[in-house]
């Protein structure tokens, strides 16, 4: 069932696309989806950008061509991706695979985001899922710090996992987020923080959820 809600989400995003248009896109398993339903559509595309390896190759291995970030010459039109939680603001929580620091470069290069869900994703507050914090190793002790003495959150290391920048990453517990974009200010305020993965100051414009009554648009 899980997987079927996916599938609404991820299929009805294609509606917004246009033959050779320039698009980003996304990392994660309804992200995943979407790429199939990329090659299924038929569609072309100018120039596709990612915001991991793992996309690069499911969209190469379905015959699109990827182009490196360095490449891209003016703002995309449109960028598709899923999120780890979604409010009714359409702040969101993203980075639980680890590609959060590429999907806000790309995000924020987008004119427009579609975010695809299944239902279990769209909350009514953020923070039971915990706040991925992309991190330069040798600051990990004094993040720690600053996190739980002036956020008041707890922040446990990743374990066998590096970014693909070589960063660690601290998943970050029991944080308030009444304010998510305050939260994320004061997070990438921390010296030693690459990013966080609150988007809330780029939020997205769309989201579609996929769920047991059919998709549902919100904007």
């Amino acid at each position: 069932m899980k997987d079927q809600l996916k599938f609404l989400a991820a299929n009805g995003a294609l509606k917004y696309l246009k033959p050779e248009m320039r698009i980003g896109v996304g990392t994660g398993s309804t992200v995943d989806i979407f790429i199939d339903a990329l090659s299924e559509s038929g569609l072309s595309f100018s120039e596709i950008f990612t915001t991991s390896k793992r996309s690069e190759e499911r969209l190469k291995s379905r015959g699109f061509t990827v182009l490196n970030l360095t490449e891209v010459k003016e703002p995309l039109p449109i960028y598709v991706d899923g999120a780890d939680e979604i409010d009714q603001s359409l702040c969101m929580i993203k980075g639980g695979g680890g590609a959060l620091t590429l999907e806000k470069i790309v995000a924020e290069l987008a004119n427009f985001f579609v975010c695809i869900v299944d239902e279990r994703k769209y909350v009514q507050k953020l923070g039971k899922f915990p706040i991925p914090v992309e991190v330069i190793s040798e600051a990990i002790v004094p993040i720690c710090w600053a996190i739980r003495d002036e956020l008041g959150g707890k922040p446990i290391i990743r374990k066998n996992f590096v970014s693909e920048h070589g960063h660690k990453i601290l998943d970050v517990h029991n944080l308030h987020l009444t304010n998510p974009m305050d939260v994320e200010i004061k997070l990438n305020s921390i010296p030693g923080v690459v990013t966080n993965g609150i988007f809330a100051n780029r939020r997205a414009d769309l989201l579609l959820v996929g769920t047991t009554l059919g998709l549902k648009t919100f904007q």
